[in-house]
């Protein structure tokens, strides 16, 4: 299976590490991508907030869908392509966030500690998963980036199923596109940067950031909001 990459070069990568999540997603705002790039409540649930020892991790999105053990909707989901004989972590992309969905309403765990240890040994460098996760004490100790809407403590085998990997996911709007860059913010949360739009959002974020400096600034000096964005946003 090919695979995965942003295209993104280190010093892209560096460059975007001097933003924060809600940086990124003034830019994609202005440049009309669906939901900001947001990828709406979540929660950090490993490391512990006393380890995190990175704030922001950037890397390209690798993805796996879920599909339900016991309902069989195909317009829901892609066509299944995880090869027969094969574990779907086995297929975790090096050097990638992992992306995974799971059907809305289930009360089981897409992933634990085994599955979560079996990433970090093949390179993952963090996972987001909307939907549950399981095994809190073991996320932590794999020292990646683990975000869920919720928790759980029943495995994937009580209502889910592996269904695909490496497709694109729709997740409440947000589209994530394998090798789109998946920006971890540890404090502000989690924003998708398509990959077409790296080097423009770049591009706008001095200008954009600085901005918001300037009117912070004559915020703090007691000039009226209205005014210093107007001065300073063209608003």
């Amino acid at each position: 299976m090919a695979t995965t990459s942003s295209g993104a070069t280190k010093e892209q990568l560096q460059a975007l590490q001097e933003y924060t999540a809600c940086d990124i997603a003034d830019a994609l705002l202005k440049l009309k991508v669906p939901n900001a790039g947001f990828l709406s409540d979540l929660h950090l649930f490993a490391p512990h907030p006393s380890s995190i020892k990175t704030e922001i991790t950037i890397a390209p999105a690798s993805t796996v869908i879920f599909a339900s053990k016991h309902e069989s909707n195909a317009s829901d989901v892609p066509e299944a392509n995880i090869p027969a004989g094969k574990h779907w972590v086995d297929l975790t992309q090096p050097e990638t966030i992992v992306v995974m969905k799971q059907p809305e309403g289930q009360k089981c765990a897409i992933i634990g500690g085994i599955m979560a240890l079996r990433m970090k040994v093949l390179g993952a460098r963090g996972v987001v998963a909307n939907g549950r996760v399981r095994d809190l004490v073991e996320l932590r100790e794999t020292g990646l980036p683990i975000w869920a809407k919720s928790t759980s403590i029943v495995g994937t085998g009580l209502e889910a199923k592996p269904h695909a990997v490496q497709i694109p996911l729709d997740i409440d709007g947000t589209i994530v596109e394998p090798g789109d860059l998946v920006f971890s913010d540890a404090t502000n949360g989690v924003v998708i940067i398509p990959r077409d739009k790296v080097a423009k959002v770049i591009e706008m974020l001095p200008g954009l950031v600085g901005a918001d400096d300037h009117v912070k600034e004559d915020v703090a000096q007691g000039v009226t909001v209205q005014e210093a964005f107007r001065k300073h946003r063209g608003a």
